[in-house]
């Protein structure tokens, strides 16, 4: 290695995978206008944070994330839960191969490994978004800084470091980001009840039912970036975060007093549910496709 350069500086990339994520926490916040009074220093903020240094597009995001509020969890409606190589609920359609079908049995243990990659498929999506949508908003803007985010960053790491070490810094920066943003945002969603499609439901309910708070207080919201008050959120997307942890007690007392579900766990078993529920999914498609049976009751 050249003088500066060693094998120790991937730890370096692992750090800065988190401090991504963070600033990707940050975006969110700015999009859902918590930061700033202004609609526009709001809009800005998220475009520098979220595109310019996290590498996802604003427009992309938004548009997508703005359908996971109005319907989450919602058959058909929560582009969050759309089935793809992760089945979120027993699908129609299941894979026949013997493989996929294995995959499919145990999906909630490679889940969480699949999100080691999850940060490069956020690249891949935005990158895709951009070029395709020519109506997106600030298409040009965005154009710019993930053409600088996403070409300028790893062409330094080829030019200042070895390229076995460059390779490996930025394979250990994806991943980090991928497995700390994803194991966030999982914890929120995934293992509550599922909304039919044709199913209508006051906003109360479909916001709070099939939504998942994480116990461990200042901690937990620094850590999951204020996602640990994933109810509070939901029912009050522009609440600034500090406030989220306000909002509970009265939000918790409410939700007793009319006899609706409040659901809140320690990180490490919303991410057990998450795996059970995945698996569970995975079983039952699974079995209705051995079983001609089952099969033709579907």
């Amino acid at each position: 290695f050249p003088p500066g350069a060693h094998w120790a500086q991937v730890a370096i990339a692992a750090g800065l995978g988190v401090v991504l994520t963070q600033l990707l926490f940050l975006s969110h916040d700015a999009a859902h206008r918590q930061i700033f009074r202004s609609s526009k220093a709001n809009e800005w903020a998220a475009l520098l944070l979220g595109t310019g240094l996290g590498g996802v597009s604003l427009g992309w995001w938004n548009a997508k994330h703005s359908k996971h509020h109005r319907a989450p969890n919602q058959i058909g409606r929560d582009p969050d839960i759309t089935p793809s190589l992760v089945h979120f609920y027993p699908a129609e359609r299941t894979p026949r191969s013997r493989i996929a079908l294995l995959m499919l049995d145990h999906q909630g243990w490679w889940f969480f490994p699949l999100l080691l990659v999850e940060a490069l498929h956020l690249h891949a999506q935005s990158v895709a978004a951009v070029a395709s949508q020519r109506s997106m908003k600030r298409r040009g803007i965005e154009a710019s800084l993930l053409a600088v985010r996403l070409g300028a960053y790893p062409a330094a790491l080829f030019v200042f470091l070895p390229w076995g070490l460059a390779a490996a810094f930025l394979g250990i920066q994806l991943a980090a980001t991928g497995l700390y943003l994803g194991s966030a945002f999982s914890a929120s969603h995934i293992g509550m009840p599922t909304v039919p499609q044709e199913t209508k439901i006051d906003f109360l309910r479909r916001q709070v039912l099939v939504s998942r708070n994480v116990s461990g207080g200042r901690i937990a919201s620094v850590a999951m970036g204020g996602l640990n008050y994933q109810i509070e959120h939901h029912l009050f997307p522009a609440m600034p975060r500090p406030n989220l942890r306000r909002a509970r007690p009265i939000v918790r007392a409410f939700c007793a007093d009319h006899a609706i579900d409040y659901h809140e766990i320690p990180i490490h078993r919303a991410w057990v549910a998450v795996a059970r529920h995945l698996n569970r999914v995975g079983i039952s498609a699974g079995l209705a496709v051995r079983c001609p049976t089952a099969a033709a009751l579907r």
